[in-house]
């Protein structure tokens, strides 16, 4: 996640196709990352939508053609990456408290 903010603290992605294709995928590998945290974890955050982030990180790699919207795209991280990357932190931290 860090990643993804430098990326957008670079510049309009919207007017930058580096910028855009960079995003997308630390989008994607953020999307399979989820996809490895066991059921149990997420079974603590039902607030996270698990199923459609793996759906998204199915349309960003397999639309060969690119032409996923970006406006769409710009939506998605609005609303969902915040809250994921709160329950990250908080994972994070339970992490760290178990292994203390």
């Amino acid at each position: 996640m860090g990643k993804i903010d430098r990326i957008r603290q670079r510049g309009d992605r919207t007017k930058d196709d580096v910028l855009y294709d960079a995003g997308l995928r630390n989008r994607q590998t953020l999307s399979e990352a989820t996809q490895q945290l066991p059921e149990a974890i997420k079974a603590d955050y039902p607030a996270i939508p698990w199923k459609q982030i793996s759906g998204f990180r199915n349309i960003l790699v397999h639309n060969y053609l690119g032409d996923v919207d970006a406006q769409t795209v710009l939506m998605v991280v609005r609303q969902h990456l915040p809250p994921l990357a709160s329950a990250v932190r908080s994972m994070l931290a339970q992490n760290h408290a178990d292994e203390a």
